[in-house]
């Protein structure tokens, strides 16, 4: 695990918004992170965590597609 494959998975997650779309469906962290693992992406709740904390308000805003409030990180997990 590192967290090049969390950066690289919250990168498809602001790039894709079907990807997007199809995570944060999904109900509970377990599940997502099996649907991230089944995507590709070797992730761990923390390490998607910490690079979430090292995201701008501009960066979480522009994932969120200017919604503010309640983004897709924060509802990742």
């Amino acid at each position: 695990m590192s967290l090049d494959q969390a950066k690289a998975f919250i990168e498809k997650m602001k790039s894709d918004e079907a990807f997007r779309n199809r995570i944060t469906a999904i109900e509970g962290v377990d599940a997502r992170l099996a649907a991230a693992r089944d995507a590709g992406f070797q992730v761990t709740e923390a390490e998607v965590k910490e690079v979430q904390s090292e995201l701008t308000d501009d960066e979480l805003e522009a994932a969120a597609g200017g919604r503010r409030t309640w983004c897709w990180v924060n509802a990742l997990w």
